[in-house]
């Protein structure tokens, strides 16, 4: 777990290269406040008892995301590349089949580091925000808390099924959540059947939407259109701005939350790392 002055440390630093460079950086704080692993994931380099250089890790199901930054007057000097090569040495270690860098889309330093690194673009992904915009209501929809064995059942197979978990990552993945984890985990059913799944997480302010799921059969009904109106109602009711990401790739999602409101502000590009 870390401390409350590393986290602390991380956030400043982020400060600094955000602002240096002029993008925003996706280091899942919901994620690094709630550390539990019994393997290292994240690594510090410090220079004169200041931290310098940081790098994360960060696990979903089968693969492993890594992202750092170096502070702009520290950089030029290898610290990036030492502290990706224990990142890499201990993603490894871990049973995944996919190991991603991530980094701004508008990070011309990561596009050239990534030319002279064993690894090859795969996709960018949006971060969304929401703008106020009217939304339909829908009786036959409802949200409601994950509560059950089988709605703990029901979120493996959507993971399994939409995003391409295998059982064994779909059931970890759900532990750790369930054991890890603040966000609130919420059903979507229609006409009373289990339709799919969300969570949401409220921290710094702000609310945001991950892991959101329909059955592959009920896709393309409006289900997931009225149920992720429902939700940002509910959040929107509660004056948090609302946020979310979706693969560019991805253009039926794109479309969905699109219709739904949301519009995007930054992009994150993701190279696969190749061993």
């Amino acid at each position: 777990m870390l401390t409350k002055k590393e986290l602390s440390e991380i956030k400043a630093l982020q400060e600094i290269c955000e602002k240096d460079a002029g993008f925003l950086l996706k280091l899942n704080f919901d994620m690094l406040e709630n550390r539990t692993a019994n393997y290292q994931e994240d690594f510090f380099h410090y220079e004169d008892g200041k931290l310098v250089g940081f790098l994360g890790s960060y696990g979903f199901g089968n693969k492993v995301e890594l992202c750092g930054m170096v502070h702009p007057e520290n950089r030029r000097k290898g610290i990036f590349s030492k502290l990706l090569e224990k990142g890499l040495e201990e993603a490894k270690k871990r049973d995944v089949r996919t190991i991603l860098l991530n980094a701004p889309a508008a990070s011309q330093s990561a596009k050239e580091f990534s030319k002279n690194t064993s690894c090859t673009f795969q996709f960018a992904e949006y971060q969304m925000k929401w703008h106020e915009t009217e939304l339909t209501e829908d009786e036959a929809i409802t949200i409601r808390p994950t509560a059950t064995k089988e709605d703990d059942e029901a979120e493996i197979l959507l993971d399994i099924a939409c995003f391409g978990f295998t059982e064994k990552e779909a059931r970890d993945f759900a532990a750790m959540v369930r054991e890890n984890s603040y966000d609130q985990r919420l059903i979507i059913e229609a006409n009373r059947n289990i339709a799919g799944k969300m969570r949401v997480s409220e921290m710094n302010g702000e609310a945001w939407i991950f892991g959101f799921a329909v059955f592959p059969e009920l896709q393309g009904k409006g289900i997931g259109r009225r149920a992720l109106s429902k939700v940002v109602k509910m959040e929107h009711q509660k004056g948090l701005p609302i946020f979310l990401e979706v693969e560019a790739k991805n253009a039926h999602a794109l479309r969905l939350y699109e219709s739904c409101g949301f519009r995007s502000y930054h992009a994150q590009d993701y190279y696969q790392y190749l061993d």
